[in-house]
């Protein structure tokens, strides 16, 4: 059984694709057909990419890979009893099972209720809410406000700053007191203030809160705003913890090097959804992509029952490509960061590549 269709399963369906699928019956469940990657987002909120582009078919990958599909979500898990509750009330017996279904929203707990928020949680359907939001809207934006200086909230103010330049929208960009991409290298930091500064938006490193109806930015009033992208990291789903799987402090599934749960190692978890126990592994697309070949590896493993587990061991630092929305992007590995057309090239490469590895149907991606 795999819950979800994250980037960590995608490369287990690809795995089953290239090498035949192990010999037991595998069934993935997801609640849309299409799964989105992340990395193209902003791209396509930018208008870079049109809105097919990104999307890849689990109907058509599922069919590939010889598996089943059930379009409907994870509601609860039996670890013991070995079965899963989905939506509409179906139990679906496993034997082993494997969990990407990504997080979910934070902006309730961080930032408070507004109707204005638009949560780019879940990310699979975060471009039609944008959309949504947007054609519902009385007038055109005066003033936008990205909450969260990480990678994703700095790439979707550049993206947000070219899709309504038309109208002049103002673009704030409240990255907290954590700063901007505090995980990433001061050289990057320098580069992105500096094209943030270049494209007149402004950066408060400040917590944002609804207070009293009005969004603030350490205790000050940002108002007028019209809308609040909310880029605020992953929450834990409260459906693992209840079933009993063990979790870590912020109620993601513990699991261990080999990404088996450690209260139940016929599950495995991987993406946003996990939180390695014996190293920090960041909640990262770049992370949960390279774990999926591990994952596939180790279910074959479960399946046959013989075989040495692997481990996925996140390189010394990972490669950054980020969007500003200019026909340029920021390169960053380490402490060494550049920005050019070239990085911009090379991010659409990868990108394009990558998604349309799945692509062997003809429906669109």
């Amino acid at each position: 059984m795999l819950i979800g269709g994250g980037h960590a399963h995608l490369g287990v369906l690809a795995d089953w694709v290239r090498r035949c699928a192990p010999e037991a019956r595998t069934t993935l469940i997801s609640p849309h057909r299409y799964t989105r990657y992340s990395g193209m987002i902003p791209g396509t909120v930018a208008g870079e990419y049109d809105g097919e582009h990104g999307r890849i078919d689990l109907v058509a990958l599922t069919r590939q890979a010889g598996a089943e599909l059930i379009l409907d979500r994870c509601a609860a898990i039996d670890p013991e009893q070995r079965t899963i509750t989905t939506g509409n009330g179906q139990s679906v017996g496993f034997d082993i099972c494997s969990i990407d279904v990504g997080g979910v929203g934070r902006a309730k707990t961080v930032l408070g209720m507004d109707p204005r928020i638009v949560e780019v949680r879940p990310i699979g359907s975060f471009l039609a809410r944008l959309t949504e939001w947007q054609s519902t809207a009385r007038d055109i934006p005066k003033h936008i406000v990205v909450a969260g200086g990480g990678a994703g909230g700095v790439e979707l103010a550049f993206a947000l700053r070219r899709r309504f330049a038309s109208g002049n929208a103002r673009i704030t960009l409240v990255a907290g007191r954590a700063g901007l991409l505090d995980n990433l290298g001061r050289r990057t930091t320098v580069l992105v203030r500096r094209e943030l500064a270049r494209q007149d938006i402004l950066s408060i490193e400040e917590d944002a809160r609804i207070e009293a109806g009005a969004l603030t930015a350490g205790g000050r009033s940002i108002e007028p705003v019209d809308l609040i992208v909310a880029s605020l990291g992953a929450a834990a789903p409260r459906w693992p913890k209840e079933g009993g799987l063990a979790v870590d402090d912020d109620g993601f599934i513990a699991v261990d090097r080999y990404q088996r749960s450690l209260s139940h190692p016929h599950i495995l978890a991987a993406g946003d959804v996990a939180a390695r126990q014996d190293r920090r592994v960041p909640h990262s697309g770049v992370h949960a992509v390279h774990t999926g070949p591990v994952l596939a590896a180790n279910l074959r493993c479960l399946v046959a029952g013989t075989g040495r587990l692997r481990s996925y061991r996140p390189r010394p630092a990972s490669l950054y490509l980020l969007s500003t929305g200019s026909g340029k992007a920021i390169a960053s590995y380490g402490p060494v960061a550049v920005q050019g057309r070239w990085a911009a090239a090379l991010k659409r490469w990868i990108d394009r590549r990558w998604v349309t590895s799945f692509a062997k149907s003809t429906d669109p991606v």
